[in-house]
């Protein structure tokens, strides 16, 4: 089984971006949010992909996760599909010792949002954090995607 181990945390402050080492823009919109399995179409800068990912552990840092590239004019033509709510954000690389974090500074109507991910081997394996990092959120369903398309930190307030 393809499996994704995942650790999300708010972010305190911008000096990630000067740590950074790359800086994606993202598109994605969901042709399914069902909180058993959601199918994602995903724009980068210039590919396009599909995912699939499925109900999180208890704890919520994993998931099964597959995802496949797509052509770009496909995956374009598959927002027309997608449900409401489209997100976009950018998404800072940073390098840590042994790992790597996305930080995806949300965009639109999700804007002032900023969350840093981590994937990991396993659950328990050890990373540094660096001083930019804030409340842990893994878990916390209202920080997932497919439930920002739907209810946009706008909202929250």
């Amino acid at each position: 089984m393809l499996q994704e181990i995942e650790r999300k945390f708010l972010v305190n402050n911008s000096t990630f971006k000067d740590e950074s080492f790359k800086k994606i823009y993202i598109k994605q919109g969901f042709l399914n949010s069902d909180k058993n399995r959601t199918v994602r179409i995903r724009i980068t800068d210039n590919k396009g992909f599909i995912t699939i990912k499925g109900i999180s552990n208890l704890n919520g840092t994993t998931r099964f996760e597959w995802e496949k590239e797509i052509d770009i004019k496909e995956a374009s033509q598959l927002f027309f599909l997608c449900e409401d709510g489209i997100i976009e954000k950018n998404r800072f690389y940073v390098k840590t010792t042994n790992h790597i974090f996305e930080v995806d500074v949300f965009l639109g109507d999700n804007l002032g949002l900023i969350i840093a991910e981590i994937e990991l081997k396993n659950e328990d394996d050890f990373f540094e954090k660096p001083n930019w990092l804030g409340k842990e959120v893994t878990g916390d369903v209202k920080y997932y995607n497919s439930v920002l398309s739907k209810n946009p930190y706008k909202n929250w307030k």
